[in-house]
């Protein structure tokens, strides 16, 4: 069993309840605002956030009955993140399957993900907690934010590492940061240990974001669900590239140059970048990387007693770096 199957396998009555949630919370009097929703929402995807926050609340003490409906917000926040990326990028596929933007249109994808954006906003209510209101604004903020420097640098060659690194912490860790420390707020415990979660989701988050962007140089559309290569395609500057800028001859900088951001598959140059990126050691720089801030993520629980639920997010921590999609 690999570490995919394996971390599904363990907490799969956890993403039962998680995707029976999804399910009943979505709802429309407009029948294709449902139909795209349930697209986007109900196919393959690991339900990483919501996991984390029915864990996070577990670890914390939180014992509301409406823990698992909670957890959808992430979801909703996730995957409406993802219809409008998918709008940015002309992406086809997404999950090994058509993408929403594919089958319905770039117009309707934009307000599909506006839809889920208030579908995770009307489940927010239910916390009726300004703490956790303020978490959800300020991470769609950051989140959107993100999108932005994102889209400014594509086809930037020279985007920095720390401009990259902040791309990735506002688009990807920070709605993991939350997913991991709203529910520490919700049980109102003290701030170390709300800060302790939100560093924890920050760490973690970079780690995963890290292995999602060495995974579009290894992996195969077949395992990682959309094509491989397609950061380079969408000229989209990851840190594998950076890494491999920095260590490439003229001749290479120049190849990089001429191919980046083609789209067609059918290009030998594209081809010779992917295979300078995967034999100059940038990869195996980016995989030390994500250990290390897997390995503070760790850190960050330190704080908190042995228990089923920390256990579990030092598995699904260590799981991030090990998955192969």
């Amino acid at each position: 069993m690999d570490a995919d199957d394996k971390i599904f396998d363990k907490f799969q009555v956890h993403i039962d309840k998680i995707n029976l949630e999804l399910h009943d919370v979505l709802t429309s009097k407009e029948p294709l605002a449902k139909e795209m929703g349930c697209y986007a929402l109900l196919g393959r995807g690991k339900r990483l956030r919501p996991l984390l926050f029915v864990l996070c609340a577990e670890l914390c003490g939180y014992k509301g009955e409406d823990t698992y409906r909670l957890s959808t917000l992430f979801e909703y926040v996730h995957a409406a993140s993802l219809l409008h990326d998918d709008v940015l990028d002309n992406a086809e596929v997404r999950r090994r399957r058509p993408s929403v933007n594919h089958l319905w249109g770039n117009h309707a994808a934009v307000i599909a993900g506006d839809f889920l954006y208030c579908t995770a906003s009307s489940i927010s209510l239910r916390a009726n907690n300004m703490d956790f209101f303020r978490i959800l604004a300020e991470t769609t903020t950051r989140m959107t934010e993100g999108q932005i420097l994102e889209m400014t640098n594509t086809g930037n060659l020279s985007l920095s590492r720390e401009d990259y690194f902040k791309i990735i912490t506002f688009k990807t860790a920070e709605l993991i940061s939350a997913a991991c420390a709203s529910p520490a707020l919700l049980a109102g415990v003290d701030s170390d240990t709300v800060e302790a979660l939100v560093r924890f989701g920050i760490n973690m988050g970079i780690a995963f974001q890290l292995i999602d962007d060495l995974l579009d140089y290894t992996s195969s559309e077949l395992v990682f669900g959309k094509p491989v290569g397609k950061d380079l395609r969408e000229g989209k500057v990851t840190l594998p590239l950076i890494y491999t800028l920095e260590k490439s001859r003229d001749d290479e900088k120049a190849m990089i140059i001429k191919s980046f951001g083609q789209r067609s598959s059918e290009k030998p140059d594209y081809e010779y970048v992917i295979d300078l990126v995967r034999r100059c050691g940038s990869l195996d720089r980016v995989y030390s990387e994500a250990g290390e801030y897997s390995r503070r993520a760790a850190g960050c629980l330190e704080m908190f007693r042995a228990c089923p639920a920390r256990e579990s997010l030092l598995e699904i921590n260590e799981y991030i770096i090990e998955r192969s999609y």
